[in-house]
């Protein structure tokens, strides 16, 4: 069977990152799905891939599910790409995933960077059993059950934004205790960092630094 969607992982920051296959797809389909076209186009001019781009997220899955499936019952092909990172993991793409195998359309898989698992490699925790729980609530009592529920023989790993950075730093000290943690900061970018120690040192770190960047935490499994 021909396959019609082609999910893409792109680089998370250096665009170096990307793989021969991801390159080779993407100049080889005929549309091209992108979180935020505006943004893949920077990538895509990189690498002198001129393709038609629909924009596809959050806000407009509804609309284009049907177009992308209309599109592959006339025998051509997509590619599914995200602002950074593998599509699926925290966005929206697994939407049109299923929206592919219900209808009976081939989906392949071109591996590449995703976030909390380069985090995890560099971290020095245990990686025989990790947890990826994407973006807590913002609610800080539903993010402790979460916490205490998932607080199992592994390490938890949660993405953060910088402006709710100290306070699920603080929630993670008030719900697990003093744990040791590590935090990436801006993988694989310039001003890519590892911040690693018990928690209530960490929390004094960034009382003391601007916080700045996108953020992976990792916390140590409970054993």
């Amino acid at each position: 069977m021909k396959t019609s969607l082609y999910v893409v992982a792109t680089p998370i920051g250096n665009l170096k990152d990307i793989t021969y296959r991801a390159v080779e797809t993407l100049n080889s389909v005929d549309v091209i799905f992108a979180e935020n076209p505006k943004h893949s186009k920077i990538l895509l001019s990189t690498y002198n891939i001129k393709k038609d781009i629909i924009s596809y997220n959050d806000y407009n899955y509804e609309k284009k599910i049907p177009i992308a499936l209309n599109i592959a019952s006339e025998g051509k092909t997509i590619a599914l790409i995200t602002d950074a990172g593998t599509p699926t993991i925290q966005d929206p793409g697994y939407r049109i995933v299923k929206a592919f195998i219900e209808h009976g359309y081939k989906v392949e898989p071109i591996p590449g960077a995703s976030a909390f698992i380069c985090a995890l490699q560099a971290s020095g925790l245990a990686t025989d059993k990790f947890i990826f729980l994407g973006f807590l609530p913002k609610s800080l009592s539903k993010q402790s059950k979460i916490l205490l529920k998932y607080d199992l023989d592994a390490t938890i790993i949660i993405y953060e934004s910088p402006n709710r950075l100290k306070k699920t730093l603080e929630n993670i000290k008030q719900t697990l205790g003093n744990r040791y943690i590590v935090i990436a900061r801006e993988l694989t970018k310039v001003y890519e960092e590892f911040i690693r120690g018990p928690v209530d040192d960490v929390i004094k770190l960034f009382n003391e630094k601007k916080i700045i960047g996108e953020f992976v935490i990792l916390i140590k499994k409970n054993v």
